[in-house]
């Protein structure tokens, strides 16, 4: 993939003997470093070299050639938190998009990749042709877990201290009290570790577009699902969660309070893409 290339994937500098990061934060109190826009920015040099024209959305430089029926979008680092700190459980995300031709006129997943750069683990998935996972020299295809009951399903979320608001915080305790364990791996590696069967059930509580687009056929061509918390196949719900598909249905039916309340509807993240505020990955 674009990032990879050259050994231009970003590193964790903190893991290193090199200078300490400089860390900026935007409005949203989001962090950013150098690595994150000078990883777009190469992403988005190679896909205007070899796809000039197709649009590109990306976290740090946001939309170009809106008119482009197929669309990149682009995470130059998902877990920047993870970065700074030298944690190896962050990635590089990239999709691609067709505009209106999934179902209602939503955007269609076609291509889904996530590098580790400090892991060397790749998952790459396309449309119909599988899902791949590289450790180093080796690849494989990809598979979800066949565990079929929740008491045996193992759980992560990306923030689990407050998940978004009231609704999802009871929703994620009803979850953590009937999984067997609960662990804290978040961002793009919890849904990878998912597709590669090695945890059952992911959440996520507030992901922009370029989160979720990677992830729908990853998931998708490893055997899960990936929906928002609505139930929704869609890359612009503001939140989502995967499964191992044989315990969708289960996950979802937990998550929905049994009053019949929807816990998308929750304020905390039915605005926030209106309003621009991403979560504080």
């Amino acid at each position: 993939m674009p990032g990879k290339e050259g050994g231009h994937a970003p590193k964790s500098r903190r893991a290193s003997a090199g200078p300490p990061l400089q860390v900026e934060f935007k409005a949203d109190r989001s962090p950013v470093t150098l690595a994150d826009r000078e990883s777009e920015r190469l992403l988005r040099q190679r896909l205007e070299e070899r796809f000039p024209e197709h649009g590109i959305l990306g976290e740090e430089y946001g939309l170009t050639r809106a008119e482009g029926r197929l669309r990149w979008l682009v995470d130059p680092i998902d877990g920047t938190q993870s970065y700074i700190r030298g944690v190896p459980l962050y990635g590089v995300m990239l999709g691609l998009v067709e505009l209106g031709a999934g179902e209602s006129g939503e955007s269609d997943p076609l291509v889904g990749v996530v590098h580790f750069p400090a892991l060397d683990e790749t998952l790459v998935a396309w449309r119909g042709g599988g899902c791949w996972w590289s450790r180093g020299a080796g690849r494989v295809r990809a598979r979800v877990s066949e565990v079929a009951r929740l008491e045996d399903a193992t759980l992560l979320a990306t923030d689990p201290i407050d998940l978004r608001g009231p609704k999802k915080q009871g929703g994620y305790e009803r979850l953590k009290r009937r999984v067997k364990l609960e662990r804290g791996w978040g961002d793009c590696y919890g849904h990878a570790l998912v597709a590669t069967g090695r945890a059952e059930i992911m959440l996520d509580a507030a992901l922009n577009e370029w989160d979720a687009a990677p992830l729908i056929p990853i998931v998708e061509e490893a055997g899960g699902r990936f929906t928002d918390w609505r139930g929704r196949r869609t890359i612009s719900g503001g939140d989502g969660f995967a499964t191992n598909g044989a315990l969708y249905e289960q996950v979802l039916s937990v998550l929905r309070p049994a009053t019949g309340d929807r816990l998308g509807d929750d304020p905390a993240s039915a605005g926030r893409l209106v309003t621009g505020d991403p979560p504080t990955r």
